[in-house]
């Protein structure tokens, strides 16, 4: 699990007195105090905003756009091969371009950025599952979802539960959680699809994963951070699960910078992170290994794009 410790803890681990970040120390003193590291990116909520947002746009102004992400992906995956590439759903619906495609373009573009994987947001169902199953063969990434059964509908098979990642000498476990269609999706857009309850699947794939011997396991969610009544949230899956040492959120398009860090039931640190919304800002969280193979989170960041 995440032993959560600040930059400057972690960095007289390592025997460096006054430096202001760690950015600027060299990949020879990592290995020299028996640290390695992988990086973690995540975007969620995008909403088709394939463009940027106009200059005299009162939120945005001139912010984001899939070209800057791709420029944004493509330097740090440079000075981390080990880079994992995540987003937490809503993927589609928002622009004209998801009203004339579909979503085609959203997938297509998303492959060439070498997404790992993609949680399964409520406005994946906009199109029905006709349409959703029509756009699917242009995705070169799986759409997770443990606790949606399509069993008995046509993306029986085609929506994953989970998948393990290699990166070096690590595995990386991640499952998927979507949030409740009914109230937020027509009946007739999900159909046959059952919802599960999140928090059983959550326990069910952190204990599969751990069997796996993953190094890390990241929850990938569209359930959304936090809520005042006692709808599960991400901040809930943090605080009823035991081996689950991240959760990359989406649903409620906040940006979380620092990340929120939620006591889990071993009471150790579980890492929440979201990047709020219409792909105007990128998140960035550095896992840190030491010597015992234990974890601790001492980057985690939003980046405006």
């Amino acid at each position: 699990m995440i032993r959560h410790m600040d930059r400057r803890s972690f960095l007289k681990t390592l025997g460096i007195v006054g430096a202001a970040s760690l950015a600027g120390i060299s990949a020879i003193a990592f290995r020299d105090a028996g640290i390695s590291q992988f990086t973690i990116l995540h975007t969620n909520d995008t909403h088709s905003r394939l463009d940027p947002y106009p200059s005299n746009d009162p939120g945005f102004p001139g912010m984001g756009g899939y070209a800057r992400r791709a420029t944004f992906i493509s330097q740090h995956r440079k000075n981390d091969p080990n880079l994992v590439l995540l987003d937490a759903g809503d993927v589609f619906q928002g622009t004209p371009y998801f009203n004339m495609y579909g979503g085609k373009p959203e997938l297509k573009l998303m492959s060439k950025m070498d997404y790992d994987a993609v949680a399964f947001g409520n406005h994946e169902f906009d199109n029905g599952l006709d349409g959703f199953k029509e756009v699917f063969p242009y995705a070169g990434f799986p759409f997770l979802a443990a606790n949606y059964d399509f069993s008995q509908t046509i993306l029986a098979g085609k929506v994953k539960d989970y998948m393990v990642l290699a990166r070096g000498e690590r595995n990386i476990g991640v499952y998927g959680l979507g949030i409740d269609p009914a109230g937020l999706v027509s009946r007739n857009l999900y159909g046959d699809t059952k919802y599960l309850d999140p928090i059983e699947k959550a326990r069910e794939m952190e204990n599969l994963l751990r069997r796996k011997n993953c190094d890390l396991i990241i929850c990938l969610s569209h359930l959304g951070f936090d809520y005042d009544d006692n709808k599960v949230s991400d901040t809930m899956v943090a605080g009823h699960t035991r081996y689950t040492d991240v959760i990359i959120g989406g649903h409620t398009h906040v940006r979380l910078d620092p990340p929120a860090m939620v006591k889990n039931q071993a009471g150790k640190q579980v890492c929440i992170g979201q990047a709020g919304y219409g792909g105007t800002y990128i998140g960035t969280m550095r896992v840190f290994f030491d010597r015992q193979n234990e974890k601790s989170f001492v980057d985690s960041y939003t980046t405006k794009i």
